[in-house]
Order: structure tokens, then C-alpha cells, then sequence
């Protein structure tokens, strides 16, 4: 008998359409949109190429609208398309100033390997676009970024409040970076523990004489010898523009405390003659002396300090300088002779060799007195003694204590450098 044939087979019936996922926006996607990747075929390769392609036709032949439309199709191809795709594209679009952000904003986000094309050289990318960016990305990231060309303070504040220290030197050293007030001073207090700050910092133009002149306080020789450089610089301006208001304050009897700090900052004579007065010494010179021949004790610390025309708590952050540079700026101010920087080294009880072999440490400390002007010296030291000193009221040393950094907005320059200096714990 006959089989019948088999009925034939009817197709099996497709597999219900599985629902697309949601669209993300740029700052959805995250790095793991773009990873595990299938293997890519070739279609999706010269597809990716031609969109590519037609992202980077001139304005002149394309509209904004029809590029934005091939960058939104290529967004869905580069999502789970393989590293080296992505950093294909990557690399085509740097360059274009008409970019479509939503694909630059995804890739600088990638993996390093793709992101860092995007991240230093694309010119499409916005202040916005970079803060976003910074603030959404690993360390290598924000340190290749730190290597763009131009950079402005609102993006360097975002690279830089991590504190990162490869991000902070590469930005230090960008001379297209601009660095806001609140940056450098932030830099500024972390480089109490990080030299390399220090010397990165006195080098940029941001950098201020408050700046400098209290960084001195950590700064090793040769940031020192910059310092010194740089800020040690002359008061004959504010000399002559003020000349005539120190017998009025005279007259006032020196009744407003602030007329009062801010004229012992520019007057030109250093040495107070009234200290000197009162003194059981005869001279600065005598004080020194007898500090030689009894060492140096708090009392004459402070005498010499008054005699110097500084305040005691200046004169004893000099003295107790470990190399000893402030101490050179002490002696050259008031117009002490060379040898007194060999009297107070041994004073202090430090090593100063013999009279013809000097120790090395006091051989620095005569360059530096030898290096620098008197007028020079007594702006550097007049400073320091106005910054370390007239803003100590109960509040800043309660900053101090607390070691806590008070707003120069509200506290002044002078607060802050006093905080710093006075609160550094690594002296």
C-alpha cells in the first residue's frame, strides 16, 4: 500500500519581535554601554565608515540637521560595536569643529584607549561639556584632559578638586591652563606636603606675592631662591604714594588699627627706634651679642624681634626656620652687618662650622643674604610680619587650633597665610 506522503512541513512560526531598549541620552550612557561588543560584521564596518564619512562632510554641503541624523544612527551602531570601532570613530571626528556632541560626549566617557582622542584634542566640546565629562571619568582621563590646550578656570577648578596628583602637576605645567584664586589656593594648601607643588606653582602667573611668600615657609632651597626672586621686589611706589600720610597718622596718635599695620608694611625704616628706647640693650647689634654668649633665650628672642621691627611670633617662626634663609632676610632688613648671620646661627645653637670652614647650611644662608637687596629684604620681611600677624584675633587662632583654613573672602589674605603657615603640621 501506498504511503502517503508526508504532509509538507509548514514554516515555524517567527519568534515574537523582542521590544527595542530604551534610548539613552549622552549622560546615561556609561562605560559599560560600550563594552563586551559581538564580533562586528562587515556591513556594520563599512556602514560605521559611510556614516562616519557623512558626519564629516564640510557645512558648506551638509545641513546641521541631516549630520545630527547620521550621528544619531551611528550612536546606536558604536553602542555594542568593539573598542577598536569606537576608536576608529573617534579618531575621524576629533578634528571637526561641527562634531555632534552626543557621540563626542559618549566617547570621551569610553575607555581610555578610545576616550583619550575626544578628550585632548576635540575642539567641538563645550565648557559644560568638559565639566560634565571631568567630574564622570577615572583619573587617566581627567589627566589627559588636564593636557588640552586651552583650558579655563571653571574646567581646571573641576580637574583639579580631586586632588589628583598627576592631574594637578600636568595642569600646573599647562601654560594654556588658566588657574582660578580658589585652585591655586586649594593647590597651594596640599602643597605643604607636596613639594613638587611648590615648585610648580611659583612658575605660574596666577601666583600672587601672598602666595609665594608664604609658601616659603615649606618650600625647599631652590623653590626658595625663585620665591625670593620674584616677590623680593621694592616698595618705592607705595613709598611715595603714601609718604605724606604717616605724619597725619602721627598727629591721629596711630588711633586706627588698620592705617596703622598697613603704614609699618610700607614705611622704609626698618629698626623701631622706640623699641630700641625702651631696650636694656644699647642696639640690635648688643642683643645679638649677649644671645651669642648666653644663647638664645625667649626674652631676647622677643627683644630682638621688637628691635627688628617685627613682632615676636614672626621672630620666632625666622628663628625657628631649619634652613635658615628667613634668617638671612632678618639680617639684611635692619641693615645688620655680614658676620651677625654667623652670631645668630650660633646663637640658635646651630652648626656653623669655623670661621674658615663655614658648614654648608650657614654658606646658604650668607648667599642668600648676599643675593638680596636691604629694600628688597625688608619688603619680604615687612610682609611676613604683617600676614603672620595682624589678623591674629581670637577667631583665626581658633582656625588655627582647629586647623582649618579661614575664607579670604571674609578673614582677609593675612588670615590665611597665618592659618597655613601656623598651622602647617609638617614643619
Amino acid at each position: 500500500m501506498t504511503q502517503p506522503h508526508p504532509a509538507t512541513p509548514k514554516h515555524a512560526p517567527l519568534p515574537a519581535a523582542m521590544p527595542a531598549p530604551p534610548l539613552k541620552t549622552a549622560d546615561e550612557l556609561q562605560l559599560t554601554d560600550l563594552a563586551g561588543a559581538p564580533q562586528t560584521s562587515g556591513v556594520r564596518k563599512a556602514l560605521v565608515k559611510r556614516l562616519a564619512d557623512v558626519i564629516c562632510i564640510p557645512a558648506s554641503q551638509l545641513t546641521p540637521q541631516e549630520r545630527h541624523m547620521a550621528g544619531d544612527v551611528l550612536v546606536e551602531l558604536l553602542r555594542d560595536a568593539d573598542v577598536d570601532m569606537r576608536e576608529s570613530v573617534a579618531k575621524r571626528l576629533v578634528m571637526l569643529n561641527e562634531a555632534p556632541r552626543t557621540i563626542l560626549m559618549i566617547l570621551a566617557k569610553d575607555d581610555f584607549q578610545v576616550a583619550r582622542h575626544v578628550l585632548e584634542k576635540s575642539k567641538s566640546l563645550t565648557d559644560s561639556d568638559l565639566i560634565h565629562i571631568a567630574r564622570n571619568v577615572r583619573t587617566e582621563h581627567r589627566k589627559v584632559m588636564s593636557l588640552r590646550r586651552n583650558l579655563t578656570d571653571a574646567v581646571v577648578d573641576v580637574l583639579a578638586e580631586f586632588l589628583e596628583e598627576d592631574v594637578v602637576n600636568t595642569l600646573l605645567k599647562n601654560k594654556g591652563a588658566s588657574f582660578s584664586e580658589k585652585t591655586i589656593q586649594r593647590i597651594m594648601t596640599v602643597s605643604r606636603s607636596s613639594p613638587d607643588y611648590v615648585n610648580l606653582l611659583v612658575k605660574r602667573d596666577e601666583t600672587r606675592p601672598s602666595h609665594g611668600l608664604t609658601m616659603f615657609w615649606w618650600a625647599d632651597s631652590a623653590a626658595r631662591k625663585t620665591i625670593l626672586h620674584r616677590f623680593a621686589v621694592t616698595r618705592n611706589v607705595l613709598q611715595e604714594s603714601c609718604f605724606d600720610l604717616f605724619p597725619q597718622a602721627a598727629a591721629e596718635g596711630w588711633n586706627d588699627a588698620a592705617v596703622r599695620k598697613a603704614l609699618q608694611f610700607i614705611e622704609r625704616r626698618q629698626r623701631n627706634r622706640a623699641a630700641i628706647a625702651r631696650s636694656d640693650y644699647e642696639s640690635l647689634e648688643q642683643a645679638i651679642d649677649t644671645a651669642v654668649e648666653t644663647g638664645m633665650t625667649r626674652e631676647l628672642a622677643e627683644e630682638i624681634s621688637y628691635m627688628s621691627g617685627i613682632k615676636p611670633a614672626t621672630g620666632a617662626q625666622i628663628m625657628a626656620d631649619k634652613t635658615g634663609e628667613a634668617l638671612a632676610i632678618l639680617c639684611k632688613a635692619p641693615g645688620l652687618k655680614r658676620d651677625y648671620i654667623r652670631k645668630l646661627w650660633i646663637a640658635l645653637r646651630r652648626d656653623a662650622g669655623t670661621p674658615d670652614e663655614p658648614s654648608d647650611e650657614l654658606q646658604k644662608i650668607t648667599a642668600t643674604y648676599d643675593g638680596i637687596s636691604t629694600d628688597k629684604a625688608q619688603t619680604v620681611l615687612r610682609y611676613w610680619n604683617w600676614s603672620l600677624t595682624s589678623s591674629l584675633n581670637a577667631d583665626v587662632l581658633q582656625h588655627i587650633k582647629r586647623g582649618v583654613i579661614p575664607a579670604e573672602s571674609e578673614y582677609g589674605a593675612a588670615a590665611v597665610t597665618a592659618a597655613l603657615v601656623f598651622g602647617n603640621r609638617n614643619r
